[in-house]
């Protein structure tokens, strides 16, 4: 059986990767992945984003704005965003979110939760899905997602390493939970119960790349004297997520790839835009 394999989150227009995106769009097709999705974080990469997608169909953009860069953003910041997506359909909204962690001290949290409302609110208005980035913060991201709520064309949890006791709350709101290599390094006991707790009709895969080399690939010995570059991730790794996602359910690779990839053609596939089978 060929697996079809939908990247729901990555950054193939982050400076450490672009140079070989085209190169690892190539590999990724080549490994089966039929889709990847390209998240923008500020204003400066938009342009990078939309046109990977349109050079490379596989490629659907997300534009918005990350919580770690809302510093340098232009006081027109949201209208260019509007204007990103308008001119794109097929385009959701991210990656923003939230996060309390301490390497985002920097950035004043009052102000990233009002850049993130904006763009949810945004994202509602205009009926696209949201690619959200959480940490440290699930009270005030379940808090805003209850106020702001509905949202008909959905929205995800990119790399959620949240608390198992929080799925059935965030499901209920409407939310598919993507997970990549960032879970790996968990314990397996506490990654089995959160991705046990996940509806299987809300799960996704994603490889988050350049980061979240999986852990597997970190240990291979082969790869002691490896170069920089070798150690970035790329969205055809989303195989190993794939693997260690399989084995936690006790499914089949086969049975999560498909389930997985229909779940992401569902989330971005909304209004009048559908993506391929």
């Amino acid at each position: 059986m060929n697996m079809k394999l939908f990247d729901a989150h990555c950054h193939l227009q982050d400076p450490r990767i672009y140079h070989i995106s085209s190169e690892k769009i190539k590999s990724a097709r080549e490994a089966g992945v039929v889709h990847i999705a390209v998240n923008g974080v500020s204003e400066n990469d938009w342009q990078l984003v939309k046109e990977m997608s349109e050079n490379n169909p596989c490629v659907i953009s997300n534009f918005g704005l990350h919580p770690w860069f809302i510093l340098d953003r232009n006081p027109d910041w949201l209208r260019n965003l509007k204007q990103f997506l308008q001119s794109t359909p097929e385009a959701a909204v991210g990656e923003i979110g939230l996060d309390r962690a301490p390497w985002a001290s920097h950035v004043d949290y009052t102000d990233q939760v009002e850049v993130f409302q904006k763009q949810l609110q945004l994202a509602k208005e205009i009926n696209r899905p949201a690619s959200i980035h959480c940490v440290e913060a699930f009270d005030d991201l379940i808090e805003i997602l209850k106020s702001l709520g509905p949202f008909p064309a959905g929205f995800l949890l990119h790399s959620y390493n949240g608390s198992h006791d929080l799925v059935p709350q965030l499901a209920d709101l409407g939310a598919y939970f993507s997970i990549s290599g960032h879970l790996m390094p968990m314990e397996l006991s506490k990654a089995k119960k959160i991705l046990k707790a996940i509806p299987l009709d809300r799960i996704l895969l994603e490889t988050d790349s350049p980061d979240a080399l999986p852990t597997t690939i970190c240990s291979d010995p082969n790869l002691s004297a490896a170069s920089d570059e070798e150690m970035l991730n790329h969205p055809a790794n989303i195989h190993y997520v794939l693997e260690y996602v399989a084995s936690l359910l006790e499914m089949e690779k086969e049975e999560l790839a498909q389930m997985s990839f229909n779940n992401a053609r569902k989330i971005f596939s909304y209004g009048d835009t559908k993506i391929s089978a």
